[in-house]
């Protein structure tokens, strides 16, 4: 609760004072110097009064201040709260989220190893059944029916555009056996691009 305080009238004491000062003058003895202290005692505490009163405002005027600054603390305080709140949030959707988008990448990733498992197969069968072939070929040789060249370039770009079209599905196998295709008919053509001089 805050007291009410009274202002002091502009120097009420100075009259009083000044009188009690005349006073004196005009009394003897004791009576002259208990005037004179009474007129030293009143200036002494209206000073004292004064100086009370200007420290009462000014800390009126610190605390009023100091009200206001609490209040806007606690205004940024509030908005500070509300803002990690909303964070906090949103790091526990971008949490989820990314948990989510890494649990997608591992399974994408798991069927493409295996993928992968199953192409290495067929290539390694495939490699073994050309290794066959060509051994067949080598042990024929006198006995092969020749083809023009300009047929098996027609298949190596044949093989080509099958292997580009099975890449674009995504059929990782066909793609293989394709170019596994593709690669033995440039074996094929090898040496006889080292013979042609064109």
């Amino acid at each position: 609760m805050s007291a009410t305080v009274v202002p002091l009238p502009p120097k009420p004491s100075s009259e009083t004072i000044d009188f009690l000062r005349r006073m004196a003058s005009m009394v003897s003895g004791r009576n002259g110097e208990m005037l004179l202290r009474a007129a030293s005692l009143i200036e002494s505490l209206a000073q004292r009064a004064m100086s009370a009163e200007r420290l009462y405002h000014e800390q009126q005027i610190e605390s009023t201040r100091s009200a206001e600054l609490r209040k806007a603390a606690e205004l940024a305080s509030d908005a500070m709260a509300g803002q990690i709140a909303a964070l906090r949030t949103q790091l526990a959707e971008v949490t989820a989220a990314a948990a989510a988008e890494r649990a997608a990448f591992d399974t994408e990733r798991g069927k493409v190893l295996m993928l992968m498992q199953d192409a290495e197969s067929h290539i390694g069968k495939l490699t073994t059944e050309l290794d066959t072939l060509r051994a067949s070929v080598d042990s024929f040789n006198e006995t092969v029916v020749s083809v023009p060249i300009e047929v098996l370039r027609l298949a190596r770009t044949q093989f080509d555009y099958l292997s580009n079209g099975f890449a674009r599905r995504g059929d990782v196998v066909s793609q293989a056996m394709s170019e596994i295709g593709g690669f033995a008919i440039d074996q094929t053509l090898t040496p006889k691009k080292t013979a042609d001089p064109a």
